[in-house]
This record gives structure tokens, sequence and C-alpha cells, in this order.
């Protein structure tokens, strides 16, 4: 618990004593992509990166979690994680379609869209749970903010026209700039 480093610390420690702080040992992506391809197609690597997307680890995560960890070790640098990420992705994407796993890729894409009626119907429900804490409370209610559901579809079919105001004149605005009579 205690073991973290003290404030300050990083500033009297001999400089360059972590592998990040030095060159990488390797500066060319093809070379660093090798590398990682010869680390990942361990049968250890395969069944830990399967049983991560089978527990719902996203691909993008896994991804970034290992080429983090070849730059926090000095192998390569963040420029060469960043060339090579996108064939690191599809490597891992291959393992889990082996492993017949279901996973995330983790790009928003595949979130799935918000849905327009689990949008109303959370307001619906903050504005019930309004209207109990009222009536807990010995308050009047008021039920004229609720409207039926059919009239809200018709008032969202409908759209209202917006007036475009009138262009107005600039007038100078800075430092040196006098007001004209």
């Amino acid at each position: 618990m205690f073991s973290t480093a003290i404030p300050g610390q990083s500033l009297t420690s001999e400089p360059k004593n972590s592998r990040w702080e030095n060159p990488p040992r390797m500066v060319d992506p093809e070379e660093s992509l090798l590398w990682h391809l010869e680390k990942l197609q361990k049968p250890k690597s395969m069944e830990a990166a399967a049983g991560m997307m089978a527990l719902g680890i996203d691909i993008l995560t896994l991804t970034e979690g290992v080429l983090r960890a070849a730059v926090a070790e000095g192998e390569h640098s963040i420029d060469v994680s960043l060339i090579i990420a996108p064939v690191i992705h599809e490597y891992i994407k291959g393992i889990g379609d082996a492993a017949g796993v279901d996973y995330k890729e983790g790009f928003e894409d595949d979130e799935e869209e918000i849905d327009l009626e689990q949008v109303n119907m959370s307001l619906r429900k903050k504005e019930a749970m309004e209207i109990l804490a009222d009536i807990k409370g010995g308050e009047d209610i008021d039920l004229s903010g609720l409207e039926d559901s059919e009239s809200n579809e018709n008032m969202s079919e409908e759209k209202p026209q917006v007036e475009m105001p009138e262009p107005q004149e600039e007038k100078p605005m800075g430092l040196m700039s006098r007001r004209v009579a």
C-alpha cells in the first residue's frame, strides 16, 4: 500500500534508469510487427487472448495493452505502435475467429445506437419518480407536464418554423476603437 513513489522521487533517481527513458530496441515497424506476431503465435498467448475476449474484453483494449507493454519495456516507440496497431488488431481478431469466441471489436460503430424510445421511457420514469416524491411529501400533484405518447409522436413529426434574425452591422470592437456619434 505504501510502496508508491513519493513526490519528487523521480528527480533524485539516476536518469535513464527506466527502459522507456532509453532509445527503443527496435525502430523498424516491420521488425516490431514480426516480433509481436512471433509472441502472439505462442499457444499460451493465443489461449490468453481468446480467454480475454470470452470474458468480454474488446479487441481494441487487448491491442492497446499489448502495444503499451512493448513500449514500457523499451521494445519500440509509441510511433511504431501506431503504425503496427491495425495489423495486431486484425491478428487478434483472427485468434477470436479461430477460437469461435464472440467478441467486440471496441470501436464506436459496434456500440448499439441509442433508441429514442428508451430515452423517452427514461424521461417518463424520471417524471413519474418526481410525482411519487410529491405524493409522499403530501404536495399537490401537477400532471400538466405529462402528455399522451401519441401526442408526443405527432409533435415530433411536425417541424416548427423558426424565424431567422436580421443581420446587424458589426461595430468595431477593440482597445483603440472609438464610438462614432
